[in-house]
């Protein structure tokens, strides 16, 4: 068991028909994730993977014949803005958006949106979110994660995996894996999963992963500091990035000597937290 979903979720798939769509549609129907519509515009009347799952020219028309209640966004990034807006409005209550490259303007409107609509969006840029064991809702690799007690919120991508397949190797199980996406702005924040995991009683520890950019650690420490009462262990990557220059697909940067490494590690250090500089150190300090 874990955090926002579980195995009786109904997921449907935006850009279901497209070569990443369809490819991790197959992997998470392998996992085990209720899987009941996809939705490309114009192919409304297919079915997929053997005829396993039906095609939907519109994410309302998908959720009126299905009852889905999870939307994973494999669109391209020109049009992925607009599949939000169709999911909010079809009644979607949680969005996952693995979707990266969406213009910083497109999301600000969007987030801005779905706040009033009252639906809740991970990321974008996001690998997604597992339950190990249970379900998964993107592109985290399903064998590399075992159930357990661990809860992980990370802003990297292939770091959240790194760090999966160490905690396995070393015998840690996960309650959920929760990959908020590293892009300028993005739907939930780590002071909203921290809270999630806070209040969820089959997690007892938690990985906390950042990186340079932004404030979102700093607001974390905040939090961990004064609400949570679960230990966390930190990672915070980009420790020798250049100011001013573009790291990573995500676009990190540091900008006037604000959102560097330094700073966020001294942070979530007041706060509390034990600070590791690899993922072998980050199951070396989770207890056992």
């Amino acid at each position: 068991m874990g955090i926002l979903i579980n195995k009786n979720t109904r997921v449907l798939v935006q850009g279901i028909t497209g070569h990443e769509g369809l490819f991790h549609t197959q992997q998470m129907l392998e996992y085990g994730t209720h899987i009941v519509a996809g939705v490309t515009p114009g192919r409304g009347g297919e079915w997929v993977l053997d005829g396993k799952i039906p095609v939907f020219d519109s994410v309302r028309t998908a959720v009126e014949m299905t009852g889905a209640e999870v939307s994973v966004i494999f669109v391209p990034a020109r049009h992925a803005a607009d599949a939000m807006f169709e999911a909010a409005d079809a009644g979607i209550s949680i969005i996952v958006c693995i979707s990266e490259g969406i213009p910083v303007l497109d999301m600000m409107r969007v987030h801005e949106y779905l706040l009033h609509k009252g639906t809740l969006l991970i990321g974008p840029n996001s690998p997604g979110i597992i339950n190990p064991g249970e379900i998964k809702v993107g592109i985290i690799p399903g064998d590399i994660a075992i159930p357990g007690n661990v809860g992980v919120v990370s802003r990297s991508g292939t770091l959240t995996y790194e760090v999966l397949l160490n905690l396995t190797n070393a015998g840690l199980g996960i309650s959920t894996c929760l990959g908020i996406g590293g892009d300028p702005v993005v739907g939930m924040n780590f002071v909203e999963a921290l809270q999630f995991l806070e209040d969820d009683p089959h997690t007892e520890q938690i990985v906390l992963i950042g990186e340079i950019g932004g404030f979102e650690e700093e607001k974390a420490a905040e939090f961990i500091s004064s609400s949570m009462t679960k230990p966390v262990i930190g990672m915070v990557v980009g420790q020798s990035a250049p100011p001013g220059k573009r790291m990573g697909h995500a676009g990190a940067i540091i900008e006037n000597n604000i959102g560097n490494a330094t700073d966020k590690i001294a942070a979530l250090e007041k706060a509390g937290v034990k600070i590791a500089s690899n993922p072998e150190e980050i199951s070396r300090n989770l207890q056992r």
